[in-house]
């Protein structure tokens, strides 16, 4: 029986468990009641008298070194993989949990970074917090401009510095100016902020993405040519774009753009309040004051800039009714997009 002993420590000494599963196994081979120690007990009854004082102790000294190796298994000691009993969660459902799904506003800028970035635009990004020479005054906004106001902006101070909430991602474009030699060619994605009244079609924040290219002769016909590209990708290679004169005071000329409605292509309806078009984004090239606040010089350098509201791209590619909808994190709406993960 000491041989038999000496047999079983040594096959307890060698064992190893990879799982959670294999412990189990260990434990119902040595420890259970039916298992190998188990029977060595019994066996043990019919061991003589004189011999069962050194074979108690030694039937006792495998007992305490089994239970030890059964503890060590489960703690993965000398398996190279610890099982992290600790870490599971007991109160978890048994069912699988459902999956969240990617957010439209995330979607659809990644949609349109992807698309730039294959025309060799590079991702910049600032702060959210700004001050008035980056938001205003190096962009070439008069010191009377509307967009100055209290009721479009968020000033968090006044004196002695201006300190407000960007109301575009424009100051990502001067900072980069200012930091970096052309040629520059970025798009700014961003969170900014403006003071208006939420409804359906406006809100006092939004997303914005916005691009800048600064290089020797560029042209309105290269930004043309972009914009087209851009549209085509994002709305179906049969999308037309008209560009309207308007005003920017940050660019010079300057216009807004329109492409041909995707519901109706172009022929009139609701949703394009009949006119066949859709505006999508405003763009220009950039004003040589802009480029000299920010240290270029516009004698050498020209440029252009655009900028789309993200928001107003997603309800155009989802048909989403209300823009309220976007940061109301309603799990029935934002599963609606699962399949776009």
């Amino acid at each position: 029986m000491i041989d038999k002993i000496e047999a079983i420590r040594k096959e307890v000494d060698g064992a190893k468990a990879e799982n959670a599963s294999q412990v189990e196994e260990f434990r119902l081979k040595y420890l259970s009641k039916k298992g190998i120690l188990s029977a060595l007990m019994e066996e043990f009854r019919n061991v003589p008298s004189e011999q069962k004082r050194e074979l108690g102790q030694k039937l006792n000294q495998l007992k305490v070194f089994v239970t030890e190796k059964y503890n060590s298994l489960k703690e993965g000691a000398g398996s190279g993989n610890k099982l992290d009993i600790a870490s599971i969660d007991l109160t978890r459902t048994a069912t699988p949990m459902p999956v969240g799904s990617r957010h439209p506003i995330s979607i659809v800028r990644n949609d349109i970074i992807k698309i730039f970035s294959d025309m060799g635009f590079s991702v910049a990004e600032g702060p959210e917090i700004e001050d008035d020479w980056h938001v205003f005054s190096s962009l070439n906004f008069p010191a009377d401009h509307p967009a100055r106001d209290m009721q479009d902006t968020f000033f968090i101070t006044r004196n002695p510095i201006e300190v407000l909430l960007r109301t575009h991602t424009s100051s990502v474009q001067t900072r980069t100016m200012e930091q970096n030699e052309p040629p520059i060619r970025i798009v700014c994605p961003g969170r900014v902020y403006r003071n208006e009244a939420i409804s359906a079609r406006a809100h006092c924040f939004f997303h914005q993405i916005e691009g800048l290219y600064i290089d020797k002769n560029v042209s309105f016909a290269d930004l043309r040519q972009v914009l087209l590209n851009f549209a085509r990708q994002m709305f179906g290679p049969e999308t037309k774009i008209r560009l309207r004169p308007s005003y920017f005071p940050f660019t010079e000329p300057s216009a807004e753009m329109d492409i041909s409605c995707d519901i109706c292509g172009g022929k009139g309806c609701a949703f394009c309040k009949e006119t066949g078009w859709v505006e999508i984004l405003g763009c220009g090239m950039v004003d040589p004051n802009v480029l000299k606040a920010c240290g270029i010089d516009p004698e050498i350098y020209s440029g252009y800039a655009f900028g789309l509201g993200i928001e107003r791209i997603t309800n155009l590619k989802y048909k989403v009714k209300d823009l309220r909808m976007f940061s109301e994190n309603d799990v029935r709406f934002l599963a609606e997009f699962e399949s776009a993960r």
